[in-house]
């Protein structure tokens, strides 16, 4: 039982970095997209052009989807003890 709850310490704190990792690599490309449309445009304050878009993509889809990094490998590994011990 030790072993298990090292285990799932070990592993929520190797999802948190790869979390933590994704989410601000995903957020400075929004950025990066950001500052290269408002390069386009060209027209108002490039900060708060590039503001409002992070703000949007705060509550967007995209955002929200990163958190598959806890849900995907634990249903595996669930999927996984399931079927060698019980099937």
């Amino acid at each position: 039982m030790i072993a298990f709850l090292e285990l799932l310490i070990g592993g929520f704190g190797v999802l948190t970095l790869v979390y933590i990792a994704l989410s601000l690599y995903s957020r400075s490309v929004r950025r990066g997209k950001l500052m290269a449309e408002w390069d386009a445009v060209g027209s108002g304050d490039r900060d708060v052009f590039v503001q409002q878009g992070l703000e949007e993509y705060d509550g967007s889809l995209r955002r929200k989807l990163i958190l598959g990094v806890y849900v995907v490998p634990i249903l595996l590994m669930g999927m996984i003890i399931y079927l060698v011990n019980f099937y």
